[in-house]
């Protein structure tokens, strides 16, 4: 509803009812139940899924422990699968501007708050106490910096003044749960002004904190600037509804710390600049692990892209050539464009990858300087004299 009246193209509709979730599981035999903490129907429809959560009650009313599970000294909610009315659920709802229902029987909008004058005022105010909302659950700070930045919608003083102090609850929050906010604050078509929001709220160090120590270094700016280039990067990619990857985002917020890590592993160790990357990659990888989870799938690839940074000074020779043939080749060189875009690599030897890809197998082997008639490719081994199965040499 929020974003209809924005203007904005719903990415999905959520809809709620005074069903229970067994019972809206027995009426749709195409869905299943889903969460924990929140317990919700998935009905799917061909390729679409409709998420059916049921209306929750007052937390403070009178329920069994089974059902509801707080941490008492942070406040927040482990477990709610409480049941109750519209008018308990209402006061469930995070933000004015997501309490909107619509009601399909009349084709009217339900607003039991500020909803309609906040979406008009482009404000975002939390439902309830500030400050009690964020202890039952932390990831609503996060989600107010993914709404601001998604909507451009300002934080209302209220719901802002307690973020940086309460930045911290992060901590507790599952580095899994961390990983998919991550995800949806950076690869929804927002991530320049997500990070800005998260900086200027003191909660990046809780998402990276490695990143968020450079940032605070005598070269921070030059750090900030490479990561809202590649982030910018990252929004034009899902304007142009091209692919993106966690990857590459990860790539973009870790590398400088990885890189400033193996200088010092180089210096110390006197190991080649890829096995020093190769080192830093997998210390600073461990860490991000701790703060959020990155899956081996993204983890490795990252791992290989940076590595392979130090081949780009080589333009000369076999291996030169094979490098373009690299599986990794592509994204390694997206990356070294947006360092070369930063002043850390030459922009001339950026244009020459750039120009080498567009030219002619006999050009290649030119600007390699490979001799005519020399592979470029893959270096083939000897051939093998077949054997016959006596194991003696044919004839």
């Amino acid at each position: 509803m929020r974003d209809l009246l924005l203007d904005l193209h719903p990415k999905d509709f959520d809809v709620v009812t005074d069903a229970l979730p067994d019972e809206v599981r027995a009426l749709f035999r195409n869905s299943r139940l889903i969460g924990r903490r929140f317990r919700l129907a998935h009905v799917r429809f061909g390729r679409e899924i409709i998420e059916v959560a049921t209306f929750r009650a007052d937390l403070a009313g009178d329920h069994l422990e089974s059902d509801r599970q707080h941490d008492v000294e942070s406040g927040r909610i482990l477990r709610d699968n409480v049941y109750g009315s519209i008018e308990e659920d209402i006061w469930r709802r995070d933000f004015t501007a997501n309490a909107l229902y619509y009601n399909i029987a009349d084709f009217s909008v339900w607003d039991y708050t500020t909803g309609m004058d906040d979406i008009a005022a482009r404000t975002l105010r939390l439902i309830g106490d500030p400050e009690q909302r964020y202890r039952e659950d932390p990831v609503r700070m996060l989600r107010a910096i993914r709404f601001a930045a998604k909507l451009d919608f300002s934080i209302h003083e209220t719901a802002a003044e307690p973020i940086p102090r309460l930045a911290p609850l992060l901590l507790d929050v599952p580095a899994a749960r961390r990983f998919d906010e991550v995800l949806k604050l950076f690869q929804s078509g927002h991530a320049a002004r997500s990070f800005d929001l998260l900086e200027e709220f003191g909660l990046i160090e809780y998402l990276f904190p490695v990143t968020a120590a450079r940032l605070c270094d005598r070269d921070g700016d030059e750090v900030r600037q490479f990561i809202r280039l590649g982030l910018t990067g990252t929004d034009e990619r899902v304007a142009q509804d091209k692919p993106i990857t966690p990857m590459f985002l990860y790539a973009v917020m870790l590398w400088p710390a990885i890189r400033d890590l193996a200088q010092a592993v180089s210096a110390r160790d006197g190991l080649a600049p890829s096995a020093a990357l190769s080192e830093a990659c997998y210390q600073i990888s461990a860490a991000q692990q701790g703060c959020t989870a990155l899956p081996k799938r993204y983890s490795v690839p990252m791992r290989e892209v940076l590595q392979l940074q130090p081949r780009f000074e080589t333009r000369t020779g076999v291996r030169a050539a094979r490098f373009l043939e690299h599986k990794r080749f592509r994204a390694a060189y997206d990356f070294m464009v947006l360092r070369a875009s930063c002043g850390e690599v030459d922009q001339e030897l950026a244009q020459w990858w750039t120009e080498i890809q567009g030219r002619s197998e006999a050009d290649v082997k030119s600007a390699f300087g490979i001799a005519r008639g020399r592979p470029s490719g893959r270096r083939g081994g000897r051939r093998r004299r077949s054997r016959s199965r006596s194991g003696s040499a044919p004839s």
